[in-house]
């Protein structure tokens, strides 16, 4: 497909009607779906190389393995004052994947409420009922037999899943030690398995499904399972480690239109033109830092990065939205299998890689997978939610950006919602604490699924004259538990640390634990019969530890957020610069300001979902790829010229 002397060449050799700026979760989808067509001609850029036989990548019981390495893009947050003014790593894909090829593989899907917010926003068929048929047809379920049910728990309802997509998934052979206590210590605390949480619900406790090939007991992700399946099209062409500088705009008729890409390719800078769309698929960092180096953004910011301003539309780059997460470690029985065990004994790993190379079984094979979501009410009196929301929130109910009441519409809702994640494994997850030798340990991940801090994300300014370029890395600023918003989130993780005390003192997860060693143990609260002022500086406490502790999902969305002045009427021009309203893209992911670009990937989600995002992001690739078609179809049937 390309010449191996010089694939940037082979690559400019073709004509193509459609040119994808990222090949990772969403991108790789999008190609797949185009190229079906054969009339279609689809080239994809991604600045990572492919790994199909890299193990931290494949391997499942590897995941984390990879963050860090040479298939990150390595971000960094600027300070967060939120965070006691720590700067914080922020893992990307840099691979064919992306994403989906450094996540923990968890496959799970939001709230109906969620996706009916983004069409409240002005989306059209983004709700959960225009988006189900999506979901189901970038899944392959592989259902589990009566006998894995019973004894994991591992329960689904086959008609909100895909029987016959592209992406693997399916509940793991084998879990850690502390899975077979997970759903009986939540039912001792009232809190019920969601035997069917694919259905619109997350809230319960369940058993996670994960994105894995049970054939090989290998991940499954975009690249092996959009991309390597179809490699061999004509009519699919794509360049490895070339990044994209910008996307060429030129004027027609007194408007722009996306006319193609620059990119460097071996230290070598290329051209490439295309005949239909520009479609940038490079994620929630990267696309809106595309989109400012090409010219559309915020005067402000391109200005100071020496771009000349095409398009004037401040939101792009603005309204990031990330899940929080802690990490609290327990010190649980030594005799417990742990990967972190096995990674740090050679005789171990070397038994488990065996075991996992023979057989696609052992603790290679496991991955997180005891999960609950839980209402704030099921551990804050409603009461004191609303005393909060009372005092914080005035801002958020009054504003004229809806995404602002919605959140704090959820905040209060009395309808159950899955606003806080637990998730239960043996290892020691967090990067603060530091294992010591011959004990084992266990982590509750505790994440934050609609948080009301939101950041930015923009090109950096001219350094010492130089214009700013896709070589120059983004300024990440997530603003975690900044304004009152932000305190309202750190109050919520507060409280919630607090019941993950609870969790695991309460039978039969406490059988295994013998103590809570980060933070260091220290009794919880009485409720009903407290001191106040001790009870109080326990919060203070536990408030700076979590500021202290703070780190990303890796779950960032919203930077070129998807939505429009829903009073206006339905029929307007993508190119009218006053209908934006706080987005930048509208309903078909068309690139305000612009003919023949559209953004598809989690950037474009308006608001965060309380969930996991890989299963969404495929979703938007699929709803994307189909809305691609339907346009390019009904521009070939008018005749039309110039690109829509």
């Amino acid at each position: 497909m390309n010449s191996d002397s010089n694939p940037a060449a082979a690559f400019l050799d073709h004509k193509f009607t459609h040119l994808i700026l990222g090949g990772g979760t969403a991108g790789l989808v999008v190609a797949a779906r185009l190229s079906e067509n054969p009339d279609l001609t689809v080239g994809v850029l991604e600045a990572g190389p492919a790994a199909f036989d890299e193990r931290r990548i494949n391997v499942p019981g590897r995941f984390g393995e990879s963050l860090g390495s040479e298939y990150d893009w390595k971000f960094e947050t600027v300070a967060q004052a939120g965070a006691n003014g720590r700067t914080l790593p922020w893992a990307r894909g840099r691979v064919l994947g992306g994403s989906s090829a450094l996540n923990f593989m968890t496959w799970n899907r939001g709230n109906r409420e969620d996706y009916d917010a983004w069409e409240e926003l002005g989306n059209e068929g983004w709700g959960w009922d225009g988006l189900l048929n999506f979901f189901k047809k970038s899944e392959h379920l592989h259902q589990p037999d009566v006998d894995h049910q019973t004894k994991h728990q591992s329960h689904f309802d086959a008609e909100f899943h895909g029987s016959n997509g592209p992406l693997q998934t399916v509940y793991s052979l084998e879990y850690g030690a502390s899975h077979q206590y997970w759903h009986d210590t939540f039912h001792n605390l009232g809190v019920e398995t969601n035997r069917s949480h694919f259905s619109g619900s997350t809230v319960g406790v369940w058993t996670s499904l994960g994105s894995v090939d049970p054939a090989t007991r290998a991940r499954s992700y975009s690249a092996t399972a959009y991309y390597r399946p179809n490699a061999d099209r004509s009519n699919l062409v794509l360049l490895t480690e070339a990044v994209v500088r910008e996307v060429v705009l030129e004027r027609e008729e007194g408007e722009w239109v996306a006319k193609g890409a620059r990119f460097v390719h071996r230290n070598e800078e290329y051209m490439v033109r295309t005949e239909g769309e520009v479609i940038v698929c490079a994620g929630s960092v990267l696309s809106p830092q595309l989109l400012e180096l090409s010219g559309i953004g915020n005067p402000r910011v391109l200005q100071a990065a020496g771009i000349k301003v095409k398009v004037d539309n401040p939101s792009v780059g603005e309204n990031l939205q990330d899940h929080l997460m802690t990490m609290t470690i327990f010190e649980i029985d030594a005799e417990i299998m742990t990967s972190e065990a096995v990674r740090a004994d050679p005789i171990l790993t070397e038994a488990a890689d065996a075991t996992y190379a023979t057989s696609q079984s052992g603790i290679r094979t496991t991955i997180p997978s005891s999960v609950v979501y839980l209402p704030f009410s099921h551990y804050v009196p409603r009461t004191d939610l609303a005393a909060l929301a009372s005092s914080l929130l005035s801002d958020y109910t009054a504003s004229s950006d809806p995404r602002d009441r919605i959140l704090a519409q959820r905040f209060l809702s009395k309808e159950p919602l899955g606003q806080i994640e637990f998730n239960f494994d043996v290892s020691n997850y967090s990067p603060y604490f530091t294992s010591l030798p011959g004990r084992r340990y266990a982590s509750m991940m505790t994440m934050l699924q609609y948080p009301f801090s939101k950041g930015s994300v923009h090109i950096p300014a001219m350094m010492d004259g130089r214009v700013t370029t896709s070589d120059d890395k983004p300024v990440i600023d997530p603003r975690y538990y900044v304004g009152p918003g932000g305190q309202l989130d750190l109050l919520m993780m507060v409280a919630a640390q607090k019941f993950v005390h609870k969790i695991c003192a309460t039978e039969p997860m406490s059988k295994i634990i013998r103590s809570r060693v980060y933070p260091a143990s220290a009794p919880a609260p009485n409720i009903h019969h407290h001191e106040p002022d001790k009870e109080e500086d326990y919060d203070e406490d536990l408030a700076f530890w979590v500021r202290d502790n703070t780190v990303t999902d890796w779950h960032p969305v919203g930077t070129c957020a998807m939505g429009r002045d829903t009073q206006l009427h339905s029929t307007y021009s993508p190119t009218d610069p006053h209908i934006t309203n706080g987005f930048v893209v509208d309903g078909r992911l068309k690139v305000y300001g612009v003919h023949g670009l559209r953004v598809v990937d989690a950037s474009v989600m308006p608001l965060q979902i309380g969930a996991h995002l890989q299963s969404t992001v495929y979703a938007i690739g699929e709803k994307g790829a189909t809305m691609i078609l339907e346009d390019w179809g009904e521009r070939k049937a008018n005749g039309q010229g110039k690109t829509i």
